[in-house]
C-alpha cells in the first residue's frame, strides 16, 4: 500500500512541476519583448547594450548579424560580439556571444566573409566563415577569427593581430573586407582618424598597405565603420559605380553621429570620388542611422545590396529611456544607384521585400480624394495603431503644407510630426520628448531634407514602438528617428495648412510583431 501511495505522490509531484514549468513558460511568452518602447519588428538584443552591427554575412541559407554588445550592462562598456541568425532578416534567433575580450583587448567592430576557396588555410581545403575585427587594448589593431560550423563557434587566429596598431593613429578600426574579383585579392577598408586606408591580402592573414582616401565630404567627427561595394546604375550591369560609405562620430546633418557616402571608381587599389570633394551625400537625414553595414556574400541569384545600421545617436545613446536593453538595428534596406531627373547618380533606399511577411490587416485605404484644411483633422481620427506601414502619394496643385502626427495622444505632451513645408521644399520629422520621459537636451529637434520642387510627394513610412523610418520620393531621401511615445499614444492625425491637396493614394496596414 505504501508503494502505491509513493507512486501516486510521485505522479502528483511530476504533474505539479509540469504545471509550474508550463505556467512559467506561458508567463514568459506573454511578457517576452513587451517592455516599454521595445521594438516589435526591428532587431534588438534580449538584454543589455547594443551598438554597431558587425560581421553581417549570408551563408548556407542564413543571415548572420553580429553586433557590438555589452552583456553586463545596458550602457556602453567592454565590447563583445553578440550574435543572431535569421533566414529572412525579419525573424531573428539569438545565439550565444561569438567573440569576447582576450589578452589583446576588447572586440570592436568589423566584418565577416565566406572564405570559399580556403585562401586562409583554416578549413582543410573546404570553406568557412572568417571574421575580421578590431582588438581594442594598448592601441587598436586588426585581428581575425574563423568558424567551421556555420558561425556557431569561433576560434581566434593564434597569430593575431594581422595588422598591428599604428602609434601615430589613435582611431584605427572597423575593418570591412571583401573579395575583389578583378585583382584576385581580399581588400580591407579601414577607418583611420578622418581618412580611409585600404589594404590587400591573398589569404586574410598577410596584409599590405594599398592607398588612402580622405579630406573630403563631412569631417566634423572621426570616421568610423566604412563600407565599400559596387552597384549597377539604373539596374544596368554594364554601367557600375563604387559606393564608399563612411560614418562620422559627430557633426552629421541631424546633429551628432551619422552616415555619409561617396560615389566613384575603385580599381582594387585606389578609390576616386566622382564628386566635388566638398560635397556631402548623407545616407540618412534623421538622427538615428549610424554605423551602417551591408551583408557580404549575398547570392548572385538575389544580387541585392542590403544594409542595416545602429538606430541611435552617440549624443544620447546611453540615456534613452529603456531599461532591460539599449540599442537596436534599423529595418534592413536595399541600396540602389539611380539617375535623378537632374542627371545625378544617387543612392536610393527601400525596405526589403520580406516586409510583406509581417504586413497585417488593412487599416485604411483612400484613393483620389481631395482634402481641405477643414477636412484634414477628421480624416484619420478613428485610427489607433502603434505598428504600421503607411504609404501615401499626395499631389499639390497649389502650395500647401501638410503632414501626419504620429503616435498621437491628447494626454501626452510628447509629439512626433512628419510633415512637408512647401515654401522650403522640406520634408521633416519633428520630435518632442514627453516631460515625464525627458532624458536628453539633444533629443528634441526638427530633422529635415530639401527634396526639391515637386508636385507629387510620395512617402513610405515604417512606424514601430519607438522609431519612425521615412522613405520619400521612392527612397531618394530617408529620415530615421527614434521616438518614445507611451503605449497609449496610438492616434494618427492628418493636417493641412493652406490649400487643399489631392490624396492620390493612402494606404495603412498593421505590421505584426516578430518576437511573440
Amino acid at each position: 500500500m505504501k508503494k502505491i501511495y509513493s507512486i501516486i505522490g510521485l505522479c502528483i509531484l511530476i504533474i505539479g512541476v509540469s504545471l509550474s514549468i508550463l505556467f512559467i513558460n506561458t508567463a514568459k511568452s506573454k511578457s517576452y519583448y513587451t517592455e516599454d518602447y521595445r521594438p516589435q519588428y526591428h532587431f534588438t538584443p534580449e538584454e543589455n547594450w547594443m551598438n554597431d552591427p558587425n560581421g553581417m554575412v549570408y551563408y548556407k541559407g542564413e543571415y548572420h548579424l553580429f553586433y557590438q554588445h555589452n552583456p553586463h550592462d545596458n550602457k556602453w562598456g567592454p565590447m563583445y560580439w553578440g550574435h543572431a541568425v535569421s533566414k529572412d532578416m525579419i525573424s531573428w534567433e539569438h545565439f550565444p556571444i561569438a567573440l569576447e575580450p582576450d589578452d589583446l583587448g576588447t572586440i570592436f567592430s568589423g566584418s565577416a566573409v565566406v572564405d570559399w576557396n580556403d585562401t586562409s588555410g583554416f578549413f582543410d581545403g573546404d570553406e568557412g566563415l572568417v571574421a575580421i575585427f578590431t582588438h581594442n587594448g594598448d592601441g587598436q589593431k586588426q585581428s581575425i577569427a574563423y568558424s567551421k560550423d556555420k558561425g556557431r563557434t569561433w576560434k581566434t587566429y593564434e597569430g593575431n593581430p594581422v595588422i598591428p596598431s599604428d602609434p601615430e593613429i589613435k582611431d584605427f578600426r572597423d575593418p570591412k573586407v571583401f573579395w575583389h574579383e578583378k585583382t584576385n585579392k581580399w581588400v580591407m577598408v579601414l577607418a583611420a582618424g578622418k581618412k580611409i586606408m585600404f589594404y590587400g591580402s591573398p589569404n586574410l592573414i598577410d596584409w599590405e598597405y594599398l592607398s588612402e582616401f580622405g579630406n573630403e565630404g563631412a569631417l566634423g567627427g572621426v570616421w568610423e565603420c566604412p563600407d565599400l561595394f559596387e552597384l549597377p546604375v539604373d539596374g544596368d550591369p554594364n554601367n557600375t559605380k563604387w559606393v564608399l560609405e563612411v560614418d562620422i562620430g559627430d557633426g552629421a546633418i541631424a546633429g551628432g553621429s551619422g552616415a555619409q557616402y561617396f560615389i566613384g571608381e575603385f580599381d582594387g587599389t585606389t578609390f576616386v570620388n566622382d564628386s566635388d570633394p566638398k560635397n556631402v551625400n548623407w545616407l540618412d537625414y534623421g538622427a538615428d542611422f549610424y554605423a551602417a553595414q551591408s551583408f557580404s556574400d549575398i547570392p548572385e541569384s538575389d544580387n541585392r545590396r542590403i544594409m542595416i545600421a545602429w538606430m541611435s545617436n552617440w549624443l544620447y545613446a546611453n540615456q534613452v529611456p529603456t531599461e532591460n536593453w539599449r540599442g537596436g538595428a534599423s529595418f534592413p534596406r536595399v541600396m540602389e544607384l539611380k539617375t535623378t531627373i537632374d542627371n545625378q547618380i544617387k543612392l536610393f533606399q527601400r525596405p526589403i521585400d520580406e516586409i510583406q511577411s509581417i504586413v497585417g490587416e488593412e487599416i485604411l485605404k483612400i484613393e483620389n480624394k481631395v482634402i481641405s484644411s477643414s477636412d484634414a483633422s477628421n480624416l484619420l481620427s478613428e485610427i489607433e495603431a502603434d505598428l504600421y506601414l503607411l504609404n501615401v502619394e499626395i499631389e499639390l496643385d497649389k502650395p500647401a503644407d501638410f503632414g501626419f502626427k504620429i503616435r498621437k495622444s491628447s494626454e501626452n505632451d510628447g509629439e512626433t510630426t512628419l510633415g512637408y513645408t512647401h515654401s522650403k521644399n522640406e520634408l521633416f520629422v519633428k520630435r518632442i520628448q514627453a516631460k515625464v520621459d525627458y532624458f536628453s537636451p539633444y533629443f528634441n529637434g526638427r530633422h529635415f531634407v530639401d527634396i526639391g520642387e515637386a508636385s507629387t510627394i510620395k512617402l513610405n513610412v515604417l512606424v514601430d514602438k519607438s522609431s519612425i523610418e521615412v522613405f520619400a520620393q521612392d527612397g531618394e531621401f530617408v529620415i530615421t528617428d527614434l521616438i518614445f511615445p507611451s503605449d497609449n499614444d496610438r492616434g494618427l492625425e492628418f493636417f493641412i495648412e493652406g490649400n487643399e491637396v489631392l490624396i492620390r493614394h493612402l494606404e495603412i496596414h498593421e505590421l505584426k510583431t516578430t518576437w511573440r
